[in-house]
């Protein structure tokens, strides 16, 4: 340390140097030095280099200062307190200065300090002090009128500390705010608007009191209205606060707005401009308080985009018409352009906030096309080219509102209010494409470039809109990818367009306009730019699909142009000093070439497949070539490609072994579709070497990968059995593996039964040997004991059993009989049992089984076993075989469901089964028979036989809706709590994700079955409840009308009841049990549910209500809470930003909560899990923009960062969420 010292001492010495260059060098080795965190300074030399750098603020070289003021920033926090507030002594001195270089310079320098304070929350008492020192200076200089400058500094440093530091100055908040008022009325406009800012910076953390006077204030001021420069002031200060502050302004608007709505009729330009961007504030950050006063701020920004009263733009049109001469009429309109014309701010504010208005308020869509939408139409020929882009701005905004979310998209039924704008919109598009046409050909790059966006955005949201009208817009895209003078950002825009054109319209609209843009966009492909050339080649893609589509036939003769656009593309797939981006642009265009247009290629044809290849060994392009091969063999002009099989084939099998996991499942469909379409060229020995590389690919690691690699074992099965027979070993050792894997399911699972299939059809297979393969895994765990293996496997076992079975016939009987064996023999154990009751299931379903006559007692009496894995795949067996012999079987289980009171629960799982499985026709005959069954045990006090029922009705319903549904709406009426109840469980199982015959019929009545959220039993409640949930996740379009009369029924169940909560006595122990928590939580996960599907139906501010309740409930209804927090923050982040003070409290009070020390293991990781919970939450709501203004916020932070344990728990789980960026989510179908 010494040394350290002694090197500091030495640069202080050559500080005082004659020379500056020596003091230069000095100040920049002190600041390395600074910037170390090794270095700890002695008292005395803190002492010195503090005096010595304040010195040199005052050095005669302007280079040495700038470098001492930046020494100031580290030595903050390398000195003791003490030095720092000399530091800010001498800077505040300073700053009132007479000398103008020593002023700014200190401002810096004060600055500079303040951004290197700690937080308060930190725990140092430094910036407190600190921060009330450079206080009352700065106020003092304020207060001085004498120098404007020193007034403008010290007002912008006040700034920078309230916005920082803001909370610690407490105490100062009124003498800031007594300071900072009589500077709004200042003569000099820069100290206003600095005085205004700096409000800003205050309210955010000032007392209610402080606000309360600043608005009364503020208010006051505006009623008195002394002259126009201080009330346009006063308006810029109120728009200022709610910018900063939106929640804390709401509660003021009923008094501010109508004053802002009368100054709108004063004659002063500018002082409307701010009236309108206080509104423009008002609906971003009070969009529940402004909502009374929409229409008249609608009103007003209607008349004024259109106030232009130095321009008459009708007269403007009529002379064009009339003589043509429209140079001449540019000439004359210069007379009217006046430099003080400032009316079109006030078309701009408006215009903006009409966007903040579209923007916020999906409600009013309807309305926007009624009054809006033609208004901004009438207003695309604005004169001024900025306001112009503000109004296409708006209108882009108004089309992105419109456009109809996933949700409403998957329901059939979603017409009617939802498709009442897009039907609106529709009859408007002639009128935009009308005014717009004419300025895609203007010189104005900024005007086509808007023209362009917002026709982008119309084709997205209407696709098909523009086919009529491409005779009048094709000149204007031909013009822009023509005109030289262009800038390449307007034919990137231009050739943008043109792609979501294409992909958006029928291919036969552009055939007659292709002699036009065909050349355009071939010049393009050539141009110099890469960001143009690849631009082009991605339009020269779709041109391509656009020429000929396939799989529907087409007239046009596409040759033609295949001469000019292919030759163009090939130039770009052949150079080799090409950006990434373009190379791989090429290999797609051309290979869509090849695809589409190969028969019309002729000689090109083979060179061009040549170039794959090489490109196929090409490190950087071997991926999207794959592809590019994956597409040309799957054409259905069945291209010629055995130049290129013998060489790619290999270098595709050596792929498989290749790291790169996407390179794998590409390699793997591009195989499969080589092998399925060109068998006839592929050799046993390229065929060999693939097989050789698959084994290794079958892992229950990677699901995917070996989906696709049995999926291709099937193709090649199929082509070359030979090939297959001689690698089987492997194959099969792999595959059979995978089948006992408990993460088997899906996609890969089918995969394995067809290949399986395939397999056991050929001549060679060993049938019975694949059988015993299969089988012997579970026979092996032991004649006795519960079953070893996960029941998945058993399941996938069983399928692949059957599948084998149905390639062989002849195997069946005799697979039969030992299964049957296996059921009836005690002694083997329950795992052989569970697997014989499943396979005999799954072969029951694709045949009969009704010749077996001991079947149905071997079945019922395993309902006996004591193994409750045996009595559930017996159950799930006597359902599917019921399935293949319905005849026999169905008439057999509704006999034994009557007869048999104890195993009701078994037998009618049983009926599920076979009801869900069973083709609605064969049910036909017996529906009436299973609905008097089913509806005699539908008031069963078990609630898990209740539940059974409820689904088989459900599942009944669906077979005959027409017949079936008025039944079950009869049924609300029932005086039994238990019928209702099965009844709207019934009614949740026929809502499924998919289109049914139901559904029409269920939008009718569901509002009946939704009644019983009002139902005075709490289960009936609770279980409406979740169909109510069913039918948001499912079909939102169910409800969607009916949330109006729901949501209050829904919100009614979120709180916390107190009659329902009781004390149990358990022996010398009292335990507090709530009857209510069940169908809380159904509620908040309805909520959760609600927000993903029907959010734009929610009053926002109204469901936070209920939130915060739930952030203070149960342990259940807190992690519940939790997720729905994080979710909101993304969905609906300024409305959360409104009561953030109010929804980090609970937050706090979760995340210092302390599990008392005698509590149990259980007590401590529910405590953590839920910090955790919390925690993931606060992350969220930290992603929100201008989040960290919120003071409750910034002290909340730094509590959770001066607590280690939290701290390094906040750490983790911001890793996480940076790792996963989706957002979190619950399934709760």
């Amino acid at each position: 340390m010494a040394g350290g010292s002694y090197h500091i001492s030495s640069l202080l010495e050559k500080m005082t140097s004659s020379d500056k260059d020596f003091r230069f060098m000095a100040t920049n080795d002190l600041m390395v030095e600074l910037q170390k965190d090794s270095i700890k300074l002695d008292e005395e030399s803190e002492k010195k280099v503090v005096r010595m750098l304040l010195k040199l603020l005052e050095d005669k070289n302007g280079e040495v200062q700038n470098l001492a003021v930046k020494c100031l920033g580290p030595l903050v926090g390398k000195v003791k307190e003490y030095q720092v507030e000399t530091m800010v002594d001498t800077l505040c001195t300073n700053m009132l200065s007479d000398k103008e270089q020593l002023r700014d310079i200190s401002s810096i320098g004060l600055k500079t300090v303040i951004a290197e304070l700690p937080p308060a929350a930190a725990g140092s008492s430094m910036t407190a002090n600190v921060c009330k020192k450079i206080t009352a200076q700065l106020t003092g200089a304020i207060g001085k009128q004498e120098d404007v400058s020193v007034q403008l500094e010290a007002l912008d440093i006040l700034s920078d500390m309230l916005s920082r530091l803001g909370g610690t100055l407490c105490s100062f908040h009124s003498s800031i705010l007594s300071c900072l008022l009589p500077q709004l009325t200042s003569p000099r406009l820069a100290v206003r608007k600095r005085a205004s800012v700096a409000l800003g910076h205050l309210v955010l953390t000032c007392s209610a009191s402080i606000f309360s006077e600043l608005t009364e204030h503020l208010l006051a001021q505006l009623k008195r209205n002394e002259s126009t420069s201080t009330t346009r002031t006063y308006i810029q200060c109120v728009a200022g606060i709610s910018r900063q502050a939106g929640h804390r302004v709401g509660e003021h608007l009923e008094k501010i707005v109508p004053l802002i709505v009368q100054y709108c009729s004063v004659e002063d330009d500018e002082l409307r401009e701010f009236c309108f961007q206080a509104f423009e504030s008002f609906i971003r950050r009070c969009p529940k308080e402004i909502d009374p006063h929409i229409p008249t701020v609608m009103g007003l920004c209607l008349k004024y985009i259109t106030f232009d009263p130095n321009y008459n733009y009708d007269n403007e049109e009529e002379e064009m018409m009339e003589t043509g001469n429209g140079e001449d009429e540019e000439q004359e309109s210069d007379e009217y352009s006046d430099d003080d014309d400032v009316s079109w701010k006030v078309r701009r504010a408006a215009a903006k906030c009409l966007e903040a208005m579209v923007s916020s308020r999906h409600d009013l869509l309807q309305d926007f096309y009624t009054t809006l939408s033609p208004v901004l139409i009438s207003r695309f020929k604005e004169r001024e080219e900025n306001v112009r882009a503000d109004i296409f701005s708006t209108y882009i905004s108004l089309l992105k509102q419109t456009l109809p979310t996933q949700s409403w998209l998957h329901a059939p039924d979603a017409s009617g209010k939802d498709e009442v704008p897009l039907r609106m919109l529709q009859s408007q598009v002639p009128r935009i494409v009308k005014a717009l046409h004419k300025q895609l050909r203007e010189k104005s790059i900024k005007s086509r470039q808007g023209c362009f966006s917002l026709l982008t955005e119309l084709a997205n949201v209407l696709p098909g809109c523009l086919a009529e009208h491409l005779p009048v817009l094709i000149p204007g895209i031909v013009f822009s990818l023509a005109d030289k003078s262009s800038s390449s950002t307007m034919r990137i825009d231009t050739l943008a367009f043109l792609h979501v054109l294409l992909c958006t319209h029928q291919p036969e609209v552009f055939h007659p306009h292709m002699a036009s843009l065909l050349p355009p966009v071939v010049a393009c492909i050539g141009d110099p730019f890469y960001k143009i050339t690849s631009e082009a080649l991605l339009v020269a893609q779709q041109l391509v699909k656009v020429l000929r589509p396939l799989g529907k036939p087409c007239t046009f003769e596409a040759k033609p142009y295949v001469q000019d656009l292919f030759p163009a593309a090939l130039r770009r797939l052949r150079a080799a000093d090409l950006d990434q981006e373009v190379k791989e642009r090429a290999i797609c265009c051309v290979a869509h070439a090849v695809c589409h247009l190969g028969d019309h290629l002729g000689a090109d044809l083979q060179p061009t497949l040549l170039l794959f290849l090489e490109r196929l060994r090409n490190e950087i392009t071997r991926l999207t070539t794959v592809k590019a091969l994956t597409l040309i063999a799957a054409s259905p002009l069945r291209i010629d490609l055995r130049p290129i099989l013998g060489e790619g084939f290999p270098i595709l099998a050596s792929f498989l072994r290749k790291n790169h996991r996407a390179l794998r499942l590409s390699t793997l469909t591009a195989l499969d579709a080589l092998v399925r379409n060109y068998s006839d060229s592929l050799k046993p020995a390229m065929l060999e070497a693939v097989l050789a590389e698959l084994p290794a690919l079958i892992s229950e690691s990677d699901m995917h990968v070996s989906q696709l690699a049995i999926l291709l074992l099937t193709a090649l099965a199929e082509v070359c059995p030979s090939c297959l027979s001689k690698a089987s070993g492997p194959v099969l050792a792999e595959i059979f593996q995978l089948v006992h894997s408990p993460l088997l399911q899906g996609g890969t699972l089918g995969a394995i039964t067809d290949f399986l299939r395939v397999l056991a059809a050929a001549p060679a297979a060993g049938c019975a040997e694949l059988l015993r393969q299969l089988t012997e895994p579970i026979y092996r765990c032991g004649a006795a004991g519960p079953p070893a293996a996960h029941r998945q496997t058993f399941h996938a076992v069983a399928k692949c059993v059957a599948a084998l079975c149905a390639a062989c016939p002849r195997e069946a009987p005799g697979a039969v009989r030992r299964f049957l064996q296996d059921a009836r023999s005690p002694g083997r154990g329950s795992a052989v049992r569970v697997l014989a009751f499943l396979c005999l299931a799954e072969l029951g379903r694709g045949a009969s089984l009704a010749e077996q006559g001991e079947l149905q007692a071997v079945l019922l009496e395993a309902f006996a076993s004591p193994s409750e894995e045996e009595k559930a795949a017996a159950s799930y067996a006597l359902g599917s075989i019921g399935v293949g012999s319905l005849q026999q079987f169905l008439p057999f289980l509704l006999r034994e469901i009557g007869s048999q009171p104890r195993r009701q629960y078994l037998l009618l799982t049983s009926l599920r089964e076979l009801l869900g499985a069973c083709p609605p026709a064969a049910l036909g005959p017996y529906v009436e028979q299973v609905w008097a069954l089913l509806f005699r045990h539908c008031e069963c006090a078990e609630e898990g036989t209740r539940s059974v029922v409820a689904e088989c009705l459900g599942r009944l319903a669906l077979v005959n809706p027409a017949q079936l549904l008025p039944r079950l709406q009869e049924q609300l009426a029932s005086g039994s709590p238990h019928a209702r109840s099965t009844v709207v469980t019934a009614v949740k199982f026929t809502i499924a994700d998919q289109p049914q015959p139901i559904d029409a019929l269920l939008k009718g009545c569901i509002g009946d079955f939704l009644k019983t959220l009002q139902d005075p039993d709490l289960n009936v409640r609770r279980v409406a409840l979740a169909m109510l949930n069913s039918a948001a996740h499912n079909k939102p379009s169910l409800i969607r009308e009916l949330l109006g009369s729901a949501l209050p029924s829904l919100y009614a169940e979120t709180r916390l009841r107190r009659e329902l909560i009781r004390e149990v006595e358990m022996g010398p122990f009292k335990h507090t049990v709530d009857d209510g928590l069940d169908v809380r939580k159904a509620a908040f996960e309805c909520m959760y549910t609600l927000l993903e599907s029907c959010l734009d139906r929610l009053d926002i501010y109204e469901y936070l209500d209920h939130v915060e309740d739930g952030l203070k409930d149960h342990y259940d209804i807190q992690m519940l809470t939790f997720i729905l927090l994080a979710r909101l923050a993304a969905l609906r982040p300024q409305a959360v930003l409104q009561r953030l003070e109010r929804l980090v409290e609970p937050l706090r009070a979760t995340c210092s909560t302390k599990v008392k020390a005698g509590s149990v293991k259980q007590e401590f990781e529910k405590q953590d899990e839920l910090k955790r919970s919390a925690l993931r939450a606060v992350a969220a709501l930290l992603t929100i923009p201008e989040v960290e203004k919120s003071p409750a916020m910034a002290e909340f932070c730094s509590q959770i960062r001066a607590s280690p344990e939290m701290a390094s728990l906040f750490e983790s789980i911001q890793k996480d969420s940076a790792a996963l960026p989706s957002a979190e989510s619950m399934e709760l179908s």
